[in-house]
């Protein structure tokens, strides 16, 4: 017989390592669900080898004993000869589930051709700084600052280190339990008995007795059938999900930190060129003024000009506004209150600029990279041990049990030769009926699992959705931003001309009202295009899983 330590998780430096037959016992009778497992029937006691410590365990010589120590050597050698003779693990054993992805992403092949200014290209890709790409040092600084304080963050931190101690409490379960004791007692014997016929008769008197105890009790439940090991397996794989939940709070936070930037610059660059606007059309209100009082054109003519400024002027609270509430949004992800970098930001800065270039990679990356994907795996794995943990109940249960200490009715007697006294106790439990009880958490578990199963591959093709969905937001809203640098070129031509033709007599105002709100609409559109697209290729980013490798 081989024996092989086997670790609750390879490589992990908190695993629990317990002796483990490999073995071929006979088949279990046990066939539940496709969860046939092996377990050894072979009695322990048997001539020679282990079953020869197992017997002298249970068989010690209990009236010439002279060391105690015997006690704790003969439990821990039974307790190794059980852990050798079987070691089996019963219920399912985790696989990674097979998912079929496709070689290259669709929207990667539909891309407008002549390329695009920032093409997205099907190379290895590296977002462990995504957000650097932007070349903008105040967004580098606000994600740094995010990373330290938000309390998203610290939350999903707190949540490791839950789980982390929710493991050592399923570890703890593998290994012996002792406690200490102290025990003084004082009783004192009814002096009086029940005489014949009734009558009460009094005995001698009794005097008081005391006893004085102290010693050291231990139990140790033997994990023969793996029901403990696979609960320290689930909560390993619980541990794993929490780690990447916190990547996945590291991904959305940055994304969010990304995007609430670029909605306040692209704001502030919406205010710059409204206010542009509403100059330019003031100046040709002023202008009509002079030729209604100069008699050229009607009062039509200067109601429309001074409506078209209205209107303009209008736009600019609202704009502002929604700068004010970016700048709060992006306070509160820093972990600070809303207006703590106001002053900072309310100065004016550029929409920052994409790279020519934003590889993506291929879609079998995505499942290694993305954490709500390896979460999601993580949590399949803690279901499919629970099955394990649920089928072990099936099973009988090996306790040993133990004390040792002194006890005497005079202290100044406690911890003489004759005070000493000692138990050892080995049992076996198995439930014979419990109601369906067992069967039914089986199937309680195994339900889980298939649920389990199912969200790990919805999570896949939700990723898989969110970059396609991605990819293409941002290649149509490349050609949408080209084609509105087009017409805001055009725009500008058309107001000078309608201007001077106005002003010269030779066009009617409308042509001028026309052309100038055609502008505004313009370059205002082409504003929240340029916006549109650095939160395109954040949404990329997060599609892609980016951002949490330099934290996580």
């Amino acid at each position: 017989m081989n024996l092989e330590k086997v670790g609750v998780k390879q490589g992990d430096p908190e695993g629990v390592q317990v002796l483990h037959s490999s073995s071929n016992p006979p088949e279990s009778p046990f066939r539940k669900g496709g969860l046939t497992r092996q377990w050894p029937i072979t009695p322990p006691f048997y001539k020679g080898g282990v079953g020869g410590i197992w017997t002298k365990a249970l068989l010690p010589n209990c009236l010439n004993s002279q060391n105690w120590c015997k006690l704790i050597r003969n439990l821990a050698l039974a307790a190794l000869g059980l852990l050798t003779l079987t070691g089996c693990a019963v219920g399912p054993n985790f696989k990674p589930p097979a998912t079929k992805v496709p070689e290259a992403y669709y929207s990667l092949e539909q891309t407008t051709k002549p390329a695009p200014a920032s093409q997205t290209v099907p190379q290895p890709v590296t977002l462990v700084h995504w957000w650097q790409s932007f070349h903008d040092p105040i967004l580098d600084s606000l994600v740094q600052l995010a990373l330290a304080s938000n309390f998203d963050l610290k939350q999903a931190e707190a949540r490791i280190r839950q789980a982390r101690a929710a493991r050592g409490v399923a570890v703890a379960g593998i290994l012996p339990q002792a406690s200490g004791t102290a025990l003084y007692q004082r009783s004192h014997s009814s002096s009086e008995t029940v005489g014949p016929g009734g009558g009460v008769s009094v005995a001698t008197l009794r005097p008081f007795q005391e006893l004085f105890q102290v010693g050291l009790d231990a139990s140790w439940e033997l994990d023969i059938f793996g029901g403990t090991r696979r609960n320290i397996e689930a909560a390993t794989a619980d541990l794993a999900a929490s780690v990447e939940d916190r990547r996945d709070v590291l991904v959305t936070l940055v994304g969010e930190v990304g995007n609430n930037y670029l909605n306040l610059r692209g704001f502030q660059d919406q205010i710059a060129i409204a206010k542009k606007n509403l100059e330019a059309q003031q100046k040709t209100a002023n202008i009509t003024h002079k030729r209604y009082e100069a008699g050229f054109v009607g009062k039509l003519d200067v109601a429309n000009a001074d409506a078209q400024v209205a209107t303009t002027q209008a736009t600019i609270p609202v704009l502002e506004s929604s700068a004010q509430a970016a700048i709060y949004s992006i306070g509160v992800l820093l972990g600070k209150e809303p207006a703590f970098l106001a002053k900072d930001l309310a100065r004016v800065g550029p929409i920052p600029t994409t790279p020519p270039k934003v590889p993506v990679g291929l879609p079998s990356d995505l499942l290694r990279r993305r954490p709500d994907i390896r979460r999601a795996e993580a949590q399949l794995h803690a279901a499919t041990a629970r099955i394990g943990v649920a089928v072990a109940d099936l099973f009988p249960k090996f306790n040993l049990t133990g004390s040792l200490g002194f006890a005497a009715n005079d202290i100044n007697r406690v911890g003489t030769q004759n005070s000493k006294f000692w138990s050892f106790s080995p049992s076996v439990t198995w439930p014979v009926f419990a109601g369906g009880k067992i069967i039914w958490n089986i199937r309680v578990q195994n339900a889980l699992e298939e649920q389990a199963l199912l969200t790990y591959q919805q999570t896949v093709l939700t990723a898989l959705k969110d970059v396609e969905t991605a990819l293409v937001a941002y290649a149509k809203e490349q050609e949408h931003q080209k084609a509105l640098t087009l017409a805001v070129a055009n725009n500008r031509q058309a107001v000078d001309l309608a201007m001077t033709l106005y002003v010269a007599g030779k066009t009617d105002f409308l042509n001028v009202l026309n052309a100038q709100r055609s502008l505004f609409a313009t370059e205002d559109a082409l504003t929240q295009s340029n916006r549109t697209l650095g939160t395109d290729l954040v949404a990329l980013y997060k599609a892609l899983g980016g951002g949490w490798e330099q934290g996580g």
